[in-house]
């Protein structure tokens, strides 16, 4: 663990793949969910679950947003009074450098936010089939809570690097990676 706390103990298994509920079965999205950026929560408000898609230049802000919306939530999740009430974060880092995510840690840890928060890392120099299994864990991670009348928040920083490393996965394998254009 990169917290330093001690290894984790699983207190149940669940698949990575599991098929999602239908369309039906679903609930509308009906609830907002405060990321605590006034000109967010303003113009484009987010609502707990809606998928979101923060798409940029880089170095333009996309995780400066996502690590705020996580931070802002201990204010948050401190007025909830059940776990039904309270957001709870899923970070999945994909493919960054272990100082990037060493220092994620540090502000969350300082923040108090660990509390409520899981990051799951697969960093630059973790292989390739690490770095594709890494958003499929942090969405399963994120079902867990849903599943138990929960809500989650699952952020996935940063996608691109998933479908290198599918890429370069189907290379080695001698397989297409993709049917028209570059995974």
């Amino acid at each position: 663990p990169i917290d330093g706390k001690g290894p984790l103990t699983a207190a149940e298994l669940r698949r990575v793949e599991f098929k999602a509920p239908g369309i039906i079965a679903r609930q509308s999205v009906y609830e907002p969910m405060q990321t605590g950026l006034k000109a967010v929560d303003t113009l484009v408000p987010i609502g707990r679950g809606q998928r979101e898609l923060i798409i940029r230049d880089r170095q333009t802000g996309k995780t400066a947003i996502a690590i705020d919306t996580i931070l802002n939530q201990k204010q948050i999740n401190t007025q909830g009074t059940s776990d039904s009430e309270k957001l709870y974060c899923v970070y999945v880092a994909i493919g960054q450098k272990r100082s990037t995510v060493a220092q994620l840690v540090k502000i969350l840890s300082e923040a108090g936010a660990l509390e409520y928060c899981i990051i799951v890392a697969a960093t630059a120099s973790d292989p390739a089939p690490l770095q594709f299994l890494a958003p499929y864990s942090g969405c399963a991670m994120g079902e867990y809570f849903r599943d138990n009348g929960m809500h989650a928040l699952i952020i996935y920083d940063d996608l691109s690097k998933q479908s290198v490393a599918y890429r370069q996965m189907s290379l080695l394998l001698r397989r297409p990676p993709g049917r028209e254009a570059f995974p």
